[in-house]
C-alpha cells in the first residue's frame, strides 16, 4: 500500500516516465518519413491491440468501468484521439522545437482546467514552478524557432489543449479504467484514418520507426502518464510536460543533427529546476507536498 507522500512521488515518477517515452514520438515521426495519416493509423492499430489485450486480462474491471464511467471514458477517447492526430500532424507541418515548445504550455492549461473543473487549488510553489518551466522553455526554443509554420503550430496548440484537459479528467475519475480510455482513443484514431491511410507503400526503415513508436514508446508512455493523476494533482502531473520538450530537443540533436546552442542548454537546466522546485525539493531540501 503506497502512502500519501509515497503515492505523490510515485505519481511524479509515472508522469516523468510517461513524458520521456512520449518525447520520442517526434523522432520516430521524422525518422519514418511517412505522412501523418499513415503513422496515426498504424500507431492507432498497434495501440488498440496492445491496450485491448491488456484490458481483456482485466475484463471484469474493464467492463465495469465502461458501464460506470461511460461519458468520462468517451471524453477521454475523443480528447486522446484529437491530441494524437493533431500532434503527429503538427510534427509533419512545422519544426520539432516549435511543437515541443507549445507542449510546455500544458502545466498552465491543466492548472487552469483543474481550478475550473475540480476547484483544485494550485499552490504558490507549484505556480512558481510552472513559471520557471515556461521561462526555461522560452530559453530552450529561442534559438531554434525561425519562421514557424502557422498551421503546424495551431495543430500543436490543439493537441496540448486536449492533452491538458484529459489530465484533469483522469484526475477527476481516479478509478476509471486507464486501459479502456486509451483503447477508445486508439479506436477513434483508427476509424477515420482507415479510409485514407495507405501503409503498403512504406519501406522497412519507416515500418521499424513506426513499430517502435506504436508498440513501445507511445502506448506505454500514455499508459504511464494517464495513471499519474491517480496519485498527484493534475497541475503537478502536467508540470512534467516540459520533460518532452527538453528530451525532444535532445533526441533531435543526437539523431537528427540539430545541435542546441548554449542558451538552449541553460534553458533545460531552468526547466529541470522548475520541476524539482515544485515537486521534490522544499527550501530546506526536503520533500514538498501541497494540498491534494
Amino acid at each position: 500500500m503506497i502512502g500519501r507522500n509515497g503515492g505523490r512521488r510515485f505519481g511524479w515518477g509515472l508522469a516523468a516516465l510517461g513524458m520521456l517515452l512520449v518525447s520520442t514520438d517526434s523522432l520516430w515521426v521524422r525518422v519514418s518519413g511517412a505522412d501523418a495519416l499513415n503513422i496515426a493509423f498504424i500507431v492507432g492499430v498497434l495501440s488498440l491491440l496492445l491496450y485491448g489485450v491488456m484490458a481483456l486480462r482485466q475484463a471484469a474491471a474493464s467492463w465495469a468501468s465502461l458501464r460506470a464511467d461511460t461519458w468520462p471514458l468517451l471524453a477521454i477517447g475523443v480528447l486522446g484521439a484529437i491530441s494524437q492526430l493533431t500532434f503527429i500532424s503538427a510534427i509533419t507541418h512545422t519544426e520539432v522545437p516549435n511543437v515541443v515548445a507549445i507542449v510546455a504550455s500544458a502545466p498552465v492549461l491543466a492548472a487552469a482546467f483543474a481550478w475550473v473543473a475540480l476547484r483544485e487549488r494550485t499552490s504558490p510553489r507549484v505556480a512558481a514552478g510552472i513559471a520557471l518551466t515556461v521561462v526555461g522553455i522560452g530559453m530552450v526554443v529561442s534559438t531554434s524557432i525561425g519562421s514557424p509554420n502557422l498551421w503546424g503550430d495551431f495543430l500543436a496548440l490543439i493537441a496540448v489543449i486536449c492533452f491538458a484537459a484529459s489530465t484533469v479528467i483522469w484526475r477527476r475519475h481516479r478509478d476509471m479504467s486507464r486501459l479502456m480510455g486509451l483503447a477508445l482513443a486508439a479506436l477513434l484514431v483508427v476509424l477515420p484514418t482507415a479510409f485514407v491511410a495507405d501503409p503498403g507503400g512504406l519501406d522497412a526503415p519507416a515500418w521499424l520507426a513506426i513499430l517502435a513508436m506504436g508498440l513501445v514508446c507511445n502506448p506505454l508512455g500514455r499508459l504511464s502518464y494517464s495513471n499519474a493523476p491517480r496519485y498527484a494533482p493534475a497541475s503537478e502531473v502536467a508540470l512534467f510536460a516540459p520533460v518532452e520538450t527538453v528530451a525532444g530537443i535532445v533526441w533531435a540533436a543526437l539523431f537528427l543533427g540539430e545541435y542546441p546552442a548554449i542558451v538552449t542548454l541553460a534553458g533545460a537546466v531552468v526547466v529541470i529546476f522548475g520541476m524539482l522546485y515544485a515537486t521534490v525539493l522544499d527550501r530546506r531540501g526536503a520533500v514538498a507536498f501541497g494540498s491534494d
